[in-house]
């Protein structure tokens, strides 16, 4: 049950930097959540941190303790993708919510158990794409949707950071590197843009001289969609920072930079082209954890499933088991065709001030 005023009861499992960086301290700017308690591997981060934000700290093998101790409504995961089910089954069953770091898993199979899991206890599970409540993102996909720059025909997206060959995900494989990691983000973007599914996918893999990754660590994935529309986007582990989308339609164009980030400076604005008219939209910053912490709190307080279920974590991962067989065997993969979802709303709009964060402990990865 939530506090006496109210609020969801949250527990963070991985204490990486999304963790520490973000959600934390983003779940403090919401009125419907309150952290109580954190799950973590490193015994001096644990301690830490449980006295830096006045939570009970656990260890990974006190977890089912923790579930089953009442001291929790939901917890947040953000372990390495791997071990996503590891976590998100033993709580599904016993009756505690899931907000899940993207990717949902590292392959179908996984995604599948979670969905049904969900589907069968009747508790909610909830995959965290923030930007769903972002309000720059929400302004450009509606747009889109509503026809200001005619029909949406061509996408285009660069996403790149350098990533310590030291860091855990440079050194377990292709469900660590990239494409997992940064692939969801414009793959998550143009699906919600062109309110369609790919129906083939190919990829090109590069492995940079001298980086010493266990995967490709430069990828570039070109998709088709249905009625004649394509999509590509490149993914680096290997190159300076960089992001960036452009959608063009029958009319005009939408461009942003920044456009998959969050922090301190980061408001995901963009530029218009419609005909010969061009303008900058500028946005807030806003705390983009506190958002989507806020709004599956809703989902849970008002018995509402949200919209960023398993089925919208399991859409993504299908694309990039894909990407993986397309690099693997050098041949385009055709992908069964689905129907379209309801997809992002304004509804789903929430905004809060950028919170500070009030401790760091040093950690090389986003998550554990």
């Amino acid at each position: 049950m939530p506090t006496a005023d109210g609020k969801i009861r949250y527990g963070v499992v991985g204490g990486g930097s999304i963790s520490q960086g973000a959600f934390m301290s983003g779940v403090g700017q919401t009125e419907n959540s309150v952290l109580t308690a954190l799950v973590t591997g490193d015994p001096q981060k644990a301690d830490q941190l449980a006295a830096l934000y006045g939570l009970k700290a656990y260890r990974y093998e006190d977890y089912d303790s923790l579930l089953k101790s009442g001291e929790v409504d939901a917890v947040y995961i953000a372990t390495p993708n791997f071990r996503h089910r590891e976590f998100v089954l033993p709580a599904l069953e016993a009756g505690v919510h899931v907000l899940l770091e993207k990717p949902m898993a590292t392959n179908e199979a996984d995604c599948h158990a979670m969905i049904e899991a969900a589907n069968r206890t009747g508790t909610k599970l909830m995959i965290a794409y923030r930007l769903h409540h972002e309000p720059g993102t929400l302004e450009i996909i509606e747009r889109v949707r509503a026809g200001d720059f005619g029909e949406p025909r061509l996408f285009t997206s660069t996403f790149t950071q350098t990533v310590k060959t030291s860091n855990h995900r440079a050194q377990h494989g292709f469900g660590a590197g990239p494409v997992p990691d940064m692939g969801p983000y414009p793959l998550n973007m143009v699906r919600q843009l062109f309110a369609d599914e790919p129906i083939e996918v190919s990829a090109f893999g590069t492995k940079t001289p001298g980086r010493d990754i266990s995967t490709w660590d430069t990828v570039t994935v070109a998709l088709r969609f249905p009625g004649e529309r394509l999509a590509h986007f490149t993914v680096s582990y290997s190159l300076p920072d960089s992001e960036r989308f452009q959608l063009i339609g029958s009319k005009g164009e939408v461009e942003a930079s920044p456009c998959f980030g969050y922090g301190e400076g980061v408001s995901i604005g963009y530029r218009a082209r419609i005909g010969d008219n061009t303008r900058e939209h500028l946005q807030p910053v806003v705390d983009q954890f506190a958002g989507e912490t806020a709004y599956f709190s809703d989902c849970i307080l008002n018995n509402e499933m949200p919209e960023a279920d398993g089925q919208e974590g399991w859409r993504d991962v299908r694309v990039v088991a894909a990407i993986e067989r397309a690099l693997e065997t050098g041949q385009p993969q055709v992908l069964e065709k689905l129907p379209a979802r309801r997809g992002t709303d304004r509804q789903q709009q929430r905004q809060f001030e950028l919170a500070e964060v009030p401790g760091y402990i040093d950690t090389e990865s986003p998550t554990e």
